[in-house]
């Protein structure tokens, strides 16, 4: 048989929807959300340390990218959590999430929605409660490990 650019056009996206269909099946036997297993993270500043894990979830036909955890403080100073979403290439600046100012505990809960393959994120443990110009070095929220 032989097949025209046009026939060959319409063969490659039979395949293509083929495979997205077997992917689809093949994540519908899971749970309903199920994701990407839980992922620590720790981010720490001063007397600050930012901790928790992260993970993905599946939400109707998109994935939400969760992070919850604590900042917890040990010091007499405030300090913040900041994230950074780099979306298609278009860097967003970094948007407080938490602060704790003194000893204490204070929750971090972060949700991206949607999630996507082009998303990028990271955080980080600033002093103070107004910006980002003494802070702890950044940790990636979407780098996933590779589990053999």
């Amino acid at each position: 048989m032989h097949l025209t650019s046009g026939n060959k056009a319409l063969a490659a996206i039979a395949v293509g929807i083929a495979a997205l269909s077997v992917s689809a099946n093949s994540a519908a036997a899971a749970p309903a959300n199920s994701a990407a297993a839980p992922v620590a993270w720790s981010a720490t500043h001063g007397s600050a340390t930012a901790s928790g894990t992260r993970w993905t979830e599946r939400v109707d036909i998109h994935t939400d990218l969760v992070v919850q955890g604590e900042l917890r403080n040990t010091g007499t100073e405030c300090f913040s959590v900041w994230v950074q979403w780099i979306h298609d290439w278009v860097v967003t600046p970094y948007t407080k999430q938490a602060t704790q100012c003194g000893g204490g505990v204070s929750p971090v809960n972060v949700r991206l929605s949607p999630y996507g393959l082009t998303t990028s994120g990271q955080m980080k443990v600033c002093r103070g409660t107004a910006d980002t110009a003494d802070c702890g070095e950044a940790i990636s929220l979407t780098h996933w490990p590779i589990n053999n």
